[in-house]
């Protein structure tokens, strides 16, 4: 295993353990996904150049779209939750409250 592979799944264990051990706010959940698709992106970006075939070169971009369209989306609801409850605390949002 190379070192840049070693980062790459550290950096994705580092943002999963954020994800579940740090669940106070809504933003810092989303930048754990985000750092979670980054590290896939970039893994993903390494296992290419290995591999080297032209099948499979949108496969990254395909997960960078993804990414964004995710970015996007989490943004939008952190508004909407921040504009009807005040806050971004995720111990204060009640889902099945209309």
């Amino acid at each position: 295993m190379t070192t840049t592979q070693l980062a790459l799944i550290m950096a994705f264990i580092l943002s999963l353990l954020g994800l579940t051990l740090h669940r106070t706010h809504l933003v810092s959940a989303l930048l754990c996904i985000e750092c979670m698709l980054v590290a896939l992106f970039m893994a993903m970006m390494v296992l290419m150049q290995n591999i080297q075939l032209t099948t499979t070169a949108m496969l990254p971009m395909t997960l960078l779209t993804f990414s964004a369209c995710e970015a996007s989306a989490g943004l939008a609801l952190l508004v909407a939750t921040t504009r009807t409850h005040a806050t971004d605390h995720l111990k204060n949002l009640n889902l099945l409250q209309c």
